[in-house]
Protein backbone atom coordinates (compact mmCIF):
# COMPACT_ATOMS: atom_id res chain seq x y z
CA UNK A 1 0.00 0.00 0.00
CA UNK A 2 2.81 2.22 0.98
CA UNK A 3 4.56 1.35 -2.42
CA UNK A 4 1.52 2.27 -4.41
CA UNK A 5 0.87 5.64 -2.65
CA UNK A 6 4.19 6.68 -3.73
CA UNK A 7 4.08 6.12 -6.69
CA UNK A 8 1.01 7.60 -7.10
CA UNK A 9 1.97 10.86 -5.36
CA UNK A 10 5.35 10.62 -7.47
CA UNK A 11 3.53 10.80 -10.75
CA UNK A 12 1.25 13.56 -9.63
CA UNK A 13 3.75 15.28 -7.45
CA UNK A 14 6.57 15.70 -9.46
CA UNK A 15 4.91 17.49 -12.55
CA UNK A 16 2.49 18.99 -10.41
CA UNK A 17 5.69 20.98 -8.66
CA UNK A 18 7.66 21.66 -11.78
CA UNK A 19 4.51 23.21 -12.92
CA UNK A 20 3.92 25.54 -9.99
CA UNK A 21 7.83 26.08 -10.04
CA UNK A 22 8.15 27.36 -13.44
CA UNK A 23 5.02 28.43 -14.41
CA UNK A 24 3.17 31.76 -14.27
CA UNK A 25 -0.13 31.87 -14.22
CA UNK A 26 -3.27 33.30 -12.57
CA UNK A 27 -4.14 31.87 -9.12
CA UNK A 28 -0.66 30.77 -8.58
CA UNK A 29 -0.39 32.20 -5.22
CA UNK A 30 -3.30 30.55 -3.77
CA UNK A 31 -2.35 27.50 -5.71
CA UNK A 32 0.82 27.78 -3.39
CA UNK A 33 -1.00 28.34 -0.48
CA UNK A 34 -3.06 25.35 -0.81
CA UNK A 35 0.15 23.11 -1.39
CA UNK A 36 1.44 24.42 1.74
CA UNK A 37 -1.40 23.81 4.01
CA UNK A 38 -1.53 20.22 2.64
CA UNK A 39 1.88 20.15 4.01
CA UNK A 40 0.71 20.76 7.24
CA UNK A 41 -2.28 18.42 7.12
CA UNK A 42 -3.15 16.64 10.23
CA UNK A 43 -3.25 13.32 9.23
CA UNK A 44 -6.74 12.68 11.29
CA UNK A 45 -8.23 15.64 9.64
CA UNK A 46 -7.32 13.76 6.23
CA UNK A 47 -8.90 10.54 7.02
CA UNK A 48 -11.98 12.20 8.77
CA UNK A 49 -12.21 13.94 4.81
CA UNK A 50 -12.19 10.67 3.46
CA UNK A 51 -14.46 8.79 5.42
CA UNK A 52 -16.90 11.55 4.94
CA UNK A 53 -16.05 11.25 1.25
CA UNK A 54 -16.24 7.24 0.94
CA UNK A 55 -19.11 6.74 3.35
CA UNK A 56 -22.56 5.06 2.18
CA UNK A 57 -23.77 8.42 3.22
CA UNK A 58 -20.72 10.57 1.47
CA UNK A 59 -20.54 12.25 -1.92
CA UNK A 60 -18.54 9.70 -3.05
CA UNK A 61 -20.12 6.64 -1.56
CA UNK A 62 -23.55 7.70 -2.29
CA UNK A 63 -23.19 7.60 -5.92
CA UNK A 64 -22.15 3.52 -5.89
CA UNK A 65 -19.56 3.49 -8.73
CA UNK A 66 -17.51 0.35 -9.07
CA UNK A 67 -14.11 2.73 -9.14
CA UNK A 68 -14.59 4.43 -6.04
CA UNK A 69 -12.99 2.72 -2.95
CA UNK A 70 -15.02 1.44 -0.06
CA UNK A 71 -14.42 2.07 3.23
CA UNK A 72 -12.09 -0.17 5.83
CA UNK A 73 -10.44 -1.36 2.56
CA UNK A 74 -6.42 -1.24 1.40
CA UNK A 75 -7.74 1.25 -1.39
CA UNK A 76 -9.25 3.53 0.82
CA UNK A 77 -6.11 3.74 2.68
CA UNK A 78 -4.22 4.09 -0.80
CA UNK A 79 -6.23 7.49 -1.19
CA UNK A 80 -5.78 8.71 2.50
CA UNK A 81 -2.16 8.08 2.03
CA UNK A 82 -1.74 9.66 -1.44
CA UNK A 83 -3.79 12.71 0.15
CA UNK A 84 -0.84 13.14 2.53
CA UNK A 85 2.79 12.52 0.35
CA UNK A 86 1.01 14.32 -2.61
CA UNK A 87 1.66 18.19 -1.16
CA UNK A 88 4.81 17.27 0.12
CA UNK A 89 5.91 16.10 -3.46
CA UNK A 90 4.31 18.90 -5.13
CA UNK A 91 6.04 21.31 -2.26
CA UNK A 92 9.54 20.36 -2.35
CA UNK A 93 9.88 19.74 -5.82
CA UNK A 94 8.60 23.04 -6.57
CA UNK A 95 10.71 24.66 -4.26
CA UNK A 96 13.37 22.94 -5.82
CA UNK A 97 12.75 23.88 -9.39
CA UNK A 98 12.20 27.80 -7.99
CA UNK A 99 15.52 27.59 -6.83
CA UNK A 100 17.09 26.46 -9.96
CA UNK A 101 19.58 29.55 -11.54
CA UNK A 102 17.00 31.46 -13.79
CA UNK A 103 19.77 31.35 -16.36
CA UNK A 104 19.99 27.68 -17.02
CA UNK A 105 16.26 27.93 -18.68
CA UNK A 106 17.49 30.94 -20.63
CA UNK A 107 20.25 29.06 -21.87
CA UNK A 108 18.53 26.32 -22.64
CA UNK A 109 15.99 28.17 -24.63
CA UNK A 110 18.28 29.93 -26.57
CA UNK A 111 19.77 26.33 -27.48
CA UNK A 112 16.02 25.48 -29.43
CA UNK A 113 14.72 23.40 -26.56
CA UNK A 114 11.25 23.30 -26.26
CA UNK A 115 9.15 24.36 -23.29
CA UNK A 116 9.01 20.30 -22.02
CA UNK A 117 13.06 19.95 -22.78
CA UNK A 118 13.40 22.68 -20.44
CA UNK A 119 10.97 21.42 -17.90
CA UNK A 120 13.26 18.63 -17.61
CA UNK A 121 16.73 20.21 -18.16
CA UNK A 122 15.47 21.95 -14.81
CA UNK A 123 14.38 19.18 -13.01
CA UNK A 124 17.20 17.42 -13.84
CA UNK A 125 19.16 20.18 -12.26
CA UNK A 126 16.81 19.73 -9.38
CA UNK A 127 17.15 15.90 -8.99
CA UNK A 128 18.32 16.49 -5.88
CA UNK A 129 15.52 18.17 -4.26
CA UNK A 130 13.28 16.29 -5.96
CA UNK A 131 14.46 12.68 -4.51
CA UNK A 132 14.31 15.06 -1.29
CA UNK A 133 10.40 15.65 -1.82
CA UNK A 134 10.12 11.68 -2.60
CA UNK A 135 11.40 10.72 -0.01
CA UNK A 136 9.54 13.38 2.62
CA UNK A 137 6.56 11.87 1.13
CA UNK A 138 7.46 8.22 1.58
CA UNK A 139 8.31 9.47 4.94
CA UNK A 140 4.43 10.80 5.70
CA UNK A 141 3.16 7.34 4.51
CA UNK A 142 4.93 5.10 6.38
CA UNK A 143 4.75 7.43 9.19
CA UNK A 144 1.10 7.78 8.90
CA UNK A 145 -1.07 6.07 11.57
CA UNK A 146 -4.64 8.35 12.42
CA UNK A 147 -5.78 8.27 8.68
CA UNK A 148 -4.99 4.68 8.09
CA UNK A 149 -6.89 3.83 11.00
CA UNK A 150 -9.95 5.83 10.53
CA UNK A 151 -10.66 4.54 6.79
CA UNK A 152 -8.89 1.31 7.45
CA UNK A 153 -10.47 0.03 10.82
CA UNK A 154 -7.30 -1.83 11.84
CA UNK A 155 -9.04 -5.15 10.83
CA UNK A 156 -6.32 -8.11 11.49
CA UNK A 157 -5.41 -9.67 8.39
CA UNK A 158 -7.16 -6.98 5.91
CA UNK A 159 -6.30 -2.99 6.77
CA UNK A 160 -3.63 -3.63 10.00
CA UNK A 161 -0.43 -2.32 9.14
CA UNK A 162 2.63 -1.44 11.48
CA UNK A 163 2.35 1.58 12.54
CA UNK A 164 -1.72 0.79 13.65
CA UNK A 165 -0.12 -2.35 14.80
CA UNK A 166 2.27 -0.41 17.55
CA UNK A 167 -0.60 1.75 18.94
CA UNK A 168 -2.77 -1.37 19.59
CA UNK A 169 0.01 -3.70 20.94
CA UNK A 170 0.85 -0.17 23.14
CA UNK A 171 -2.44 0.00 24.33
CA UNK A 172 -2.79 -3.28 25.33
CA UNK A 173 0.34 -3.23 27.04
CA UNK A 174 2.25 -5.50 24.77
CA UNK A 175 5.66 -2.71 25.01
CA UNK A 176 7.73 -5.48 24.05
CA UNK A 177 6.22 -6.26 20.64
CA UNK A 178 5.10 -2.54 20.38
CA UNK A 179 9.08 -1.89 20.26
CA UNK A 180 10.43 -4.80 17.80
CA UNK A 181 7.27 -3.49 15.30
CA UNK A 182 8.67 -0.41 15.96
CA UNK A 183 12.06 -1.40 14.72
CA UNK A 184 10.67 -3.34 12.29
CA UNK A 185 9.22 -0.51 10.82
CA UNK A 186 12.23 2.09 11.05
CA UNK A 187 14.59 -0.86 9.61
CA UNK A 188 12.06 -1.17 6.49
CA UNK A 189 11.74 2.99 6.30
CA UNK A 190 15.86 2.96 6.03
CA UNK A 191 16.39 0.27 3.54
CA UNK A 192 13.46 1.70 1.52
CA UNK A 193 15.00 5.14 1.21
CA UNK A 194 18.71 3.77 0.52
CA UNK A 195 16.96 2.06 -2.43
CA UNK A 196 15.24 5.51 -3.69
CA UNK A 197 19.11 6.61 -2.96
CA UNK A 198 20.76 4.18 -4.76
CA UNK A 199 18.75 3.94 -7.47
CA UNK A 200 19.06 7.89 -8.31
CA UNK A 201 22.42 6.85 -8.17
CA UNK A 202 23.67 9.11 -5.37
CA UNK A 203 25.63 8.42 -2.71
CA UNK A 204 24.87 8.29 1.00
CA UNK A 205 28.84 9.85 1.40
CA UNK A 206 28.78 13.42 2.09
Amino acid sequence: MSGLALAISTALGIPAGAILGLARFWGKRLTVTFVYTGMAFPPVVVGLFVYLMLSRNGVLGSLNLAYVPQLFTPAAMVVAQVIIALPLVAGFTMASVAGVDPALRLQVRALGASRWQMALATLDEARTGVIAAVVAGFGGIISEVGAVMIVGGNIEGRTRVLTTAIVLETNKGNFDLAMALGIILLSLAFLTNFVILRLQGQSLEP
